[in-house]
């Protein structure tokens, strides 16, 4: 079977460059980044039962997890925004958790479960943590059948008519849709994984591909996290326990962390940061960074372009066209394009516009310097 390419495949377009000596800051993004927290199952929908021995179920555990991340993470993160599927003990929909993400411009989307394996009294032990992805593994596939199987439960299945995890072609339509999305939500998933074993001390039975509905209908990053086996006594001991919930909690609030850090996106308290140059009068012309172009229409967002923000996109032709930051000042791009080259866009080039089209680079000095 022809293998599919999982990372976003970008054209970029290389010209010379101009530079000119500069110390220019930007100012930090105030835009929130938005993390949806998804406390698993809810309400009828109680999960897995483990053993049997705990009164709580999956459910609980799930939205105790759930609750003390979004906790921590509002109160140590600064420009972060947390929202809930369920806040408490209710049943939404699988298609009611993904448009809730969709509509509200979600950056970051995390459904949090406990595993199961079939039998009161499994062996099977450790977290995992699932991207959107085919998989042959049977015991991946019950896992998937397990958490999908929800949509029994509720009143309105039609929407869920064009959902066929068991067809290749559908899947890996799925996958192609949300491409853009995979490489961020592995590096995520790999970050919890790695939180797991360093910071609770738990085995890892590593990052997997499974089909979620969750996973296949929310765009943007997503992972879903089995935090552990509620069927194994000790570590469903160990999730029932005031301790363990707070490991496990610790260990996704740092993997979140250094998961924004890799976007670089600022998660300190706003400072206007000063800037050494005087913008220049405009004359109508503005300078960007050009650092892709591309056939998709990306979102601007900071996670599809290695953390950068200040992004703007225009349809050139078939082609879209991504810019970098924007100034009236041409010295002042010199500072914007080493920021460009430094998230790996070595190819990037200044390019001028003036009145909001594009003009001759050329031209655009003439103009100032006059």
């Amino acid at each position: 079977m022809q293998t599919y390419r999982l990372s976003l495949f970008v054209l970029i377009i290389t010209v010379l460059t101009f530079s000119l000596d500069t110390n220019v800051y930007a100012q930090s993004s105030a835009k929130p980044f938005v993390i949806m927290i998804d406390p698993g199952h809810g309400g009828r929908d109680t999960g897995t039962p483990g053993t049997g021995r705990y009164k709580t179920t999956e459910k609980d555990i799930a939205l105790d997890v759930a609750l003390a991340l979004g906790k921590v993470l509002q109160q140590k993160l600064a420009n972060v925004k947390v929202v809930y599927t369920r806040n408490k003990d209710v049943f939404p929909t699988l298609n009611g958790r993904t448009m809730a993400a969709n509509k509200k411009d979600v950056d970051l989307f995390i459904s949090i479960h406990c595993n199961a394996q079939p039998g009161k009294n499994g062996t099977a032990y450790g977290s995992e943590t699932y991207v959107l992805g085919t998989t042959k593994n049977k015991q991946n596939l019950e896992v998937a059948k397990r958490e999908n199987s929800v949509i029994a439960l509720e009143d309105n299945t039609e929407v869920y008519k064009d959902f066929n995890p068991n067809s290749t072609e559908s899947v890996l339509g799925l996958m192609l849709a949300q491409e853009e999305y995979l490489d961020h939500s592995i590096k995520l998933a790999r970050y919890i994984e790695d939180e797991f074993q360093v910071t609770a001390k738990r085995r890892s039975r590593g990052v997997k591909q499974n089909i979620f509905y969750v996973l296949a209908y929310t765009y943007m990053p997503s992972v879903l996290v089995e935090l552990g086996f509620l069927t194994h006594k000790k570590e469903e001991d160990f999730l029932n326990s005031k301790q363990g919930k707070d490991l496990m909690t610790k260990s996704l609030f740092n993997a979140i962390e250094k998961y924004l850090k890799y976007l670089n996106f600022n998660t300190e308290s706003d400072v206007l940061v000063e800037a050494t140059q005087v913008e220049q009068p405009s004359n109508d012309i503005e300078f960007k960074i050009q650092i892709a172009a591309s056939s998709k229409a990306l979102e601007t967002k900071p996670y599809n372009f290695k953390g950068l923000n200040k992004i703007t996109r225009i349809k050139d032709g078939s082609l879209y066209k991504y810019y970098y930051g924007s100034t009236t000042n041409y010295e002042a791009t010199k500072q914007l394009e080493e920021d460009a080259r430094s998230k790996g866009y070595s190819s990037s080039f200044v390019v001028a516009f003036k009145n909001g089209k594009k003009i001759p680079l050329a031209e655009a000095l003439k103009t100032i310097a006059n």
